[in-house]
Order: structure tokens, then C-alpha cells, then sequence
């Protein structure tokens, strides 16, 4: 939806003070794709198997006017390159086959790159190398992943998100160090400690999926979370700033009576 490949049914979205949903063709490609270009998971299926991998470079540097004459161009695809690790002379004239899963990885990077923009929207593993290019080329990262621990690593803030709805949102080490929906909460106990001497020893059940689930009016988690109330099933839930983060739940609303609350903290979710 940044990108524009998906379209917004309602709502807003701004990129410095503008909102991005509602810009011309020409503001789009001549501001926007410059600032913000996106960075696949998957390599091989972002270039064709017929063309040479140099020439999209060429063509993404020339088509967003960052440099003119052949030297320069190739000059600015260089520099991008040296960014990820690799140079102009390893790939020239090669074919994506010809290159490794690393190396392809490595220049769809650069090819984000050559626009210089301030924000890179990716779907990737090699979490170290955009920590670095963060760091020493000033680029925001929105990095999208089912992975908490390479989030927690490689973000200052998190979203997390639950069929379209953002259930908690704010600082990395407040939202992963102590998560406070029960859908965070799940998610993180989800990940398996490395101690030998840990075994699991309960058992694991889930609710059927069924047509309510998706057809409620309530909470969206409410057929799945252990501290449902009452009210989770017919009324979407506020978003209340608790903790130093955003949570989309009635477990910290205090117009929820508390003996309910402390109820639902029983059946199996803390509340702060």
C-alpha cells in the first residue's frame, strides 16, 4: 500500500507532511518513488532470466535522472554497489542465474539504492546490512516480517499487526521486552528458548476457525485470545496509550469495570 500496488478503501497516509494516497502520477514518480523504493524477499523473481542484471540498474538510474551521460551513470551504479559489498565489474554483462542467491540479494539492494532514498520498504533476512546502512546512509527502514527476534534487532519501533488492525504499537524494547496484547504476548511466547533443559510439557489448542470469526463486529482476536470479555465480541476496542506504546485492547481500558479485568487477567492475560 506505501507503493501504491495495493489500493486504500479509506484513510490517509503521509511521507513528510503530504499525503502519499492521493499524489498525481507525476508527483509519484518524480518525488515520491524517489524518497521511498522497495526491496524484495525474493531476488531471482524480481529480474527476468533474459536480461542482463547491469541494465536495470542503468535504466533505474537513468529513468529517475541520477546522472546523464554514460561515465556518470555507471560511476552512480558503482557507488551503489560498493554500498552492498559488491562492484560494478562482478556483474557487468551477467545474467541473474549467473549470480548467487547472496549477490542477487546484494543488488536488488543497490538498485533501492540508486535513487537515494530516505526510506527503504523491504522483505529480508540480511538484517546487518541494512542496521548499516541506516547508520551511515541515513536511511529509514520499514522492514516487514513474521520474525520478532530479527525485528527486535534490527528496529527502533514496532507495529505489530492482526488482520489489518496495528493491536500494538511503539518502542521496539517496550513492545518485545514486556508485550502487553494478548496477541503479542502469544506471538513472543511462540518463540522457542535455546535451553536444552526447556521442554514443553502442555498442550496446544486452538480454536476453530469459522464464519464468526471473520463477520464479527468486535475485537478480531476475540475468538482466539485466553482473557476475552464479554464486550471483545460486539465492540471494537480504542486504542489506549499505556507503558510507553499504543495497545488496541479492553484489557487496559479503565471504562471496562475492573472486576471484569481482573477477571479476564486470570483466565490468562496480565494487565498492567
Amino acid at each position: 500500500m506505501v507503493l501504491g500496488l495495493e489500493h486504500a478503501t479509506s484513510g490517509n497516509m503521509y511521507y513528510k507532511g503530504r499525503d502519499v494516497l492521493h499524489l498525481t502520477n507525476k508527483e509519484r514518480r518524480e518525488w515520491f518513488l524517489k524518497e521511498v523504493q522497495p526491496i524484495f524477499q525474493a531476488p531471482f523473481a524480481t529480474f527476468s532470466p533474459l536480461k542482463r542484471i547491469d541494465s536495470y540498474l542503468y535504466e533505474t538510474t537513468r529513468n529517475y535522472k541520477m546522472a546523464s551521460t554514460r561515465e556518470d551513470v555507471e560511476k552512480h551504479v558503482d557507488e551503489s554497489l560498493h554500498a552492498v559489498g559488491l562492484s560494478l565489474a562482478e556483474i557487468r554483462g551477467r545474467y541473474p542465474n549467473e549470480l548467487s542467491g547472496g549477490q542477487a540479494q546484494r543488488v536488488s539492494v543497490a538498485r533501492g539504492l540508486l535513487t537515494r532514498p530516505s526510506l527503504a520498504s523491504l522483505r529480508m533476512s540480511i538484517v546487518n546490512l541494512f542496521r548499516n546502512l541506516r547508520d551511515e546512509h541515513k536511511v529509514s527502514v520499514l522492514y516487514i516480517t513474521h520474525d520478532l527476534t530479527t525485528a527486535y534487532y534490527a528496529a527502533d519501533r514496532i507495529a505489530v499487526m492482526l488482520r489489518g488492525w496495528v493491536v500494538e504499537n511503539g518502542p521496539v524494547e517496550n513492545v518485545l521486552g514486556e508485550p502487553l496484547h494478548p496477541y503479542t504476548q502469544n506471538l513472543k511466547n511462540a518463540i522457542p528458548e535455546a535451553d536444552p533443559e526447556k521442554t514443553w510439557e502442555g498442550d496446544a489448542s486452538l480454536a476453530v476457525m469459522d464464519t464468526e470469526e471473520y463477520t464479527r463486529t468486535g475485537c478480531r482476536y476475540a475468538g482466539r485470545c485466553p482473557a476475552v470479555m464479554a464486550i471483545c465480541k460486539n465492540t471494537v476496542p480504542r486504542d489506549i496509550e499505556v507503558k510507553g506504546r499504543s495497545v488496541k485492547c479492553f484489557l487496559y481500558d479503565e471504562e471496562v469495570p475492573e472486576a471484569e479485568r481482573a477477571q479476564a487477567m486470570a483466565n490468562g492475560a496480565p494487565v498492567a
